[in-house]
């Protein structure tokens, strides 16, 4: 298993959602469509239900392939609202 709380708007308790549903790695995450990760939030509730991982594969993408400077810009746009 990956750290997947290096993806912006993870922490460790979406992360234990992720990995019950099988995305445990960073390529896995890259690979799952909006749509599921949206509907794994939606299951486990409310609390959950505010997350907006439209973001998370793009993340993924960029951690993947080592892209780190252009992930730290992406997480910056995400936190101060303009991604």
């Amino acid at each position: 298993m990956e750290d997947l709380k290096i993806i912006e708007g993870i922490g460790p308790k979406i992360e234990e959602l992720l990995n019950r549903e099988g995305i445990r790695t960073i390529e896995q995450l890259a690979d799952t469509s909006i749509i599921r990760i949206a509907a794994i939030l939606k299951k486990a509730g409310p609390r959950f239900q505010i997350q907006n991982p439209t973001s998370w594969p793009k993340q993924a993408l960029l951690a993947r392939d080592q892209k780190w400077d252009e992930l730290e810009q992406l997480k910056r746009l995400i936190l101060s609202g303009k991604e």
